[in-house]
C-alpha cells in the first residue's frame, strides 16, 4: 500500500487536537472510553486543508460527481467549505450547503442554506460518524428537498456501526480515517 502523506498528516492532526480519552457520553447516548472532537481538526487551517484536499480527492475517486457538498450543522460545515474551496483550486466547480437541525422559524423557514438547489447532485459529508444517523437525517432533508444524494464522506469512522448503517440505506460510504487508525498509536 502506498503512503499518503496527506493522510498521515491528517490521522497525526487528529490524534492530536481531537481524540481524548476518559468516560463520555456520545450523541448516539453511547459510553465510551474515548471521545473524537473533530471540530477541533475541523476548524483548524491546518485540518481545514488538509481535509479539503483528501476529500475531493476520495470523492472524484468515487465516481460521484457532485454540484453541491454539505450536511447537517455544525459538524458538517468545516468539512464541507474545506472540500469547495479545495474544488475551487482544482479549477472546479463545487458549491457547499448546511441542513439545520430544524427549519427557521423566521425569514424563508428554509431547512438547507447555502447553495442548494432542486435536482442537485449531492454528497453528504460528516465529520465524525457513529450511528449514521446525523448522515441520514441529512439525507433525508436534502432528498425532500430534490437533491440527489450521491455518497457520505466522512472525516472519522467510529466503526460503531453508523457505515454500515448508510450503506444498508442505500449510499456509498467513504471514510478518510478510522476510530482503529487514531487510536492504533496511543501510548
Amino acid at each position: 500500500m502506498v503512503s499518503n502523506p496527506g493522510a498521515e498528516q491528517l490521522r497525526a492532526l487528529l490524534r492530536t487536537r481531537s481524540v481524548q480519552f476518559g468516560d463520555f457520553v456520545l450523541a448516539s447516548g453511547q459510553r465510551s472510553n474515548f471521545y473524537i472532537d473533530a471540530r477541533r481538526t475541523t476548524m483548524s487551517g491546518e485540518g481545514l486543508q488538509l481535509i479539503g484536499e483528501l476529500g475531493l480527492e476520495r470523492i472524484v475517486r468515487a465516481g460521484w460527481h457532485p454540484d453541491l457538498v454539505g450536511g447537517l450543522t455544525l459538524g458538517a460545515d468545516p468539512v464541507a467549505y474545506a472540500i469547495a474551496v479545495a474544488a475551487r483550486a482544482q479549477g472546479l466547480r463545487l458549491d457547499a450547503f448546511s441542513v439545520r437541525k430544524e427549519a427557521k422559524t423566521h425569514g424563508t423557514g428554509k431547512r438547507i442554506e447555502g447553495c442548494f438547489v432542486r435536482g442537485a447532485r449531492v454528497v453528504v459529508v460528516e465529520d465524525v460518524i457513529t450511528t449514521g444517523r446525523s448522515a441520514l437525517d441529512a439525507i433525508h432533508v436534502v432528498e425532500a428537498e430534490g437533491g440527489l444524494v450521491r455518497g457520505v464522506l466522512g472525516v472519522v469512522d467510529r466503526e460503531q456501526g453508523g457505515k454500515e448503517n448508510v450503506q444498508q440505506a442505500g449510499y456509498g460510504v467513504e471514510v478518510l480515517v478510522t476510530a482503529a487508525e487514531l487510536l492504533s498509536e496511543r501510548q
